[in-house]
């Protein structure tokens, strides 16, 4: 998995922030112990100073340090089984005082034998999502904000439905689709309605929430994706193109990409190989995309190609959605 410096960089300090906690809450936990029982605090002075004197003797190899290392280890042993009677006597867990670790694996340090830690790819991996997802900053889109009393519940002859009842269904859907979020295994999901029916703010809550397990999310409009596909591919300026392409290997590779606003683009040439390479290379790699649109199916195949509409057709589970639009209910409501 290629890395991104500065990213990597944040998780890092990300990482030295949580062994630092950990390390302060080791210290209030001895306060604590000391407090309560000051033979446990002289004890611990004890085997830090009989540590010390057997690394003095290691080093030094008299003739008689071999007995005087083996003395010292018996007394070091006893200490330690006084230092735990006290310890269990007093009510406090044998491992109350010991070492705290997020990560027993590699201790928090983010480095295991054969690389970097699965702890320090989640961290790193939240760093890409809040880098890549500008939606998902900007609001406070979650499941438990989200309002279905903005649907009526009133049956609508144009929608089949009460539109409150069926949104529920759809927002439970949604909010199961998120908890069971797992890489390559998740299906596609393409949200279709007319615009203000809360789309866009239940993809942000999926995101939200498959970003906080540690996946990496992509969340941005048609037209801003596909113009960091064509800036690749055409920009004069070194730097942005490079950024460009970093940005669509990211699009190509997160493990939940959520395309915003499809529909709204020009339709020309380039934006239409740059949505067939999108879905199409998800496909492949059994990567899950969302899609957002105020596209209908058949306006869907007259703008789109065969190629695409094939795919969402074939790969992709519609979800519609119902009611009135929101954004001029909360106006009038204010």
């Amino acid at each position: 998995m290629p890395y991104n410096a500065r990213l990597l960089a944040r998780a890092r300090a990300r990482l030295s922030d949580i062994r630092e906690e950990n390390a302060a809450e080791r210290q209030k936990r001895l306060h604590n112990v000391y407090s309560k029982v000051p033979e446990i605090e002289a004890i611990d002075n004890k085997l830090r100073s009989q540590m010390i004197e057997l690394a003095r003797l290691a080093v030094a190899r008299r003739e008689d340090s071999d007995e005087k290392i083996t003395a010292l280890r018996e007394s070091n042993l006893s200490l330690q089984m006084r230092r735990a009677e006290l310890l269990t006597e007093n009510g406090f867990p044998l491992t109350w005082t010991d070492e705290i670790y997020s990560c027993p694996r590699c201790r928090d340090t983010g480095k295991i034998s054969s690389g970097i830690c699965s702890c320090l790819n989640v961290l790193y991996n939240k760093e890409l999502s809040k880098s890549l997802s500008s939606l998902l900053r900007n609001g406070d889109e979650c499941f438990d904000a989200f309002d279905l009393s903005l649907y009526s519940d009133k049956y609508s002859d144009y929608f089949q439905c009460v539109p409150r009842d069926y949104m529920h269904k759809v927002f439970t859907f949604c909010r199961d689709y998120a908890e069971n979020f797992t890489p390559s295994c998740s299906e596609n999901l393409l949200f279709q309605g007319d615009p203000g029916l809360g789309k866009s703010y239940l993809s942000a809550c999926i995101g939200r929430e498959v970003a906080e397990k540690g996946l990496t999310v992509f969340y941005d409009t048609a037209v801003s994706v596909f113009s960091s596909f064509e800036k690749q591919q055409f920009s004069r300026n070194t730097d942005e193109a490079e950024a460009s392409a970093e940005l669509v290997q990211n699009m190509l590779s997160c493990d939940l990409m959520i395309l915003d606003d499809l529909g709204t683009e020009m339709t020309t040439p380039m934006v239409m190989s740059a949505f067939y390479t999108l879905i199409n290379t998800r496909l492949n790699n059994r990567k899950a995309t969302l899609i957002n649109t105020t596209l209908y199916p058949d306006e869907l195949r007259a703008r789109y190609s065969s190629s695409i509409c094939s795919r969402l057709d074939g790969f992709y589970k519609t979800i519609h959605f119902a009611g009135s639009d929101i954004r001029t209910i909360l106006k009038s409501r204010r």
